[in-house]
């Protein structure tokens, strides 16, 4: 199902959201939470890195990817390598972030994988992994058979995206989390860092959105029927 609407309007809206909560994360973790280090004694900073890259890896760079068919005037070829190559970033940038996250919680004598959000990002970046091997496999190298091509196209739209709107949803779920346990430490409540917080949360939910209609809207003419993968 298309909307009855030209995609590119969208695709506009989400490079512009995406510019937005690179920004509002980029100033949450180095202006209000100290900065980012690989190693530090601090241990605050390297988990900074995680909240940076899941946002730009998974959701930002994730979500260029999905759009990429509705978006570049290029051939179909180009777009399905700069799809692949795109979602291969996302998808290694979000393995990091995962990374960081265990690497705080071992530094600094935390339990790992004791909340929802933590359930859930692993079975996202599993998924993630899964659905980019097979539409490396299947729709570029070595390819599959057209038939089984063409089965696999809607279903691997419609997983793609399911997938994508999980870890939107998982997105937002972590910085409430977070959030959380900073306004639990002593956090103004009503402060400038939780509003950017949850503004950084808002952006990331309307990112997702507008992937979505944009997924779901008109491709320019002579792009009709060229979205082969997610």
């Amino acid at each position: 199902m298309a909307l009855g609407v030209k995609a590119l309007p969208f695709t506009f809206v989400v490079h512009v959201l995406g510019i937005a909560g690179l920004i509002l994360v980029l100033v949450w973790t180095i202006d209000f939470r100290g900065g980012l280090a690989w190693e530090s004694t601090n241990k605050s900073l390297i988990f900074n890195i995680h909240p940076v890259l899941m946002l730009v890896g998974l959701i930002i760079i994730g979500g260029e990817a999905i759009v990429s068919y509705k978006s570049l005037p290029f051939s179909k070829d180009v777009k399905k390598l700069v799809h692949l190559v795109l979602h291969a970033i996302a998808l290694i940038l979000g393995i990091i972030g995962v990374y960081t996250a265990f690497k705080y919680h071992n530094e600094s004598g935390i339990a790992n994988l004791y909340s929802l959000h933590s359930w859930l990002g692993i079975g996202i970046i599993v998924l993630y992994a899964l659905q980019w091997i097979y539409g490396f496999l299947i729709f570029f190298y070595p390819g599959g058979p057209g038939e089984l091509r063409s089965f696999s196209m809607p279903w691997h739209v419609v997983f793609g995206l399911f997938v994508y709107v999980l870890a939107v949803g998982n997105a937002s779920l972590g910085l409430l989390e977070k959030l959380t346990f900073l306004e639990n430490s002593g956090l103004a409540k009503y402060g400038s860092e939780a509003f950017l917080v949850n503004f950084t949360a808002v952006i990331t939910v309307l990112f997702g959105a507008f992937v979505v209609l944009s997924v779901l809207s008109h491709a320019p003419a002579e792009e009709d029927h060229s979205y082969s993968a997610i």
